[in-house]
């Protein structure tokens, strides 16, 4: 019986304090889960995050005139080919203004082999902030935002980053 006493003095503790059983598990926001999210692309598709369940994902946020993000377009390329048949998505979701139209040209102009299109303003709120860009999001099979890199990221990081989530 005395063993109760420590163990019941913590728990009106903890409950005093506002921290209830509830605030011991870790929270689906504790655990980076990726939001959701349905944009569409440059294929004339739509595409929903929900749909690549299971997969590993790689969103960069990126714009046209940004050296860095266009330095990094060909690294993108080069691991969604590489991964393509180990399940890797990877998703550029371009910043700029207007209908995409520039951009959809820019990402053709380039040999894009990933999937392209606009970001919404419900992307970036859900993602962001998305302050600087290129702005790249790894996620992992089970959903979680294992890494988020601002700026320019080499082919030989990228390659490593994408191997932690495959």
């Amino acid at each position: 019986m005395p063993r109760l006493v420590p163990v019941a003095a913590l728990a009106l503790l903890l409950v005093g304090a506002g921290i209830g059983p509830h605030m011991l598990v870790p929270a689906a926001a504790d655990r980076n889960i990726a939001p959701s999210f349905s944009v569409h692309t440059f294929d004339g598709r739509t595409l929903k995050y929900s749909e690549l369940h299971g997969r590993p994902v790689i969103i960069d946020f990126w714009a046209t005139w940004c050296r860095p993000c266009r330095a990094g377009m060909p690294h993108l390329s080069s691991i969604q080919q590489r991964y393509r048949d180990k399940g890797l998505v990877v998703i550029g979701l371009s910043v700029d203004d207007g209908d995409g139209s520039n951009v959809k040209r820019f990402a053709d102009q380039l040999g894009v082999k990933f999937r392209v299109g606009m970001a919404d303003e419900q992307v970036l709120d859900d993602y962001g902030p998305i302050r600087s860009i290129p702005t790249t999001v790894f996620i992992d099979r089970k959903g979680e935002v294992v890494r988020r890199v601002v700026g320019y990221i080499d082919e030989e990081t990228m390659d490593g980053y994408a191997k932690e989530i495959l």
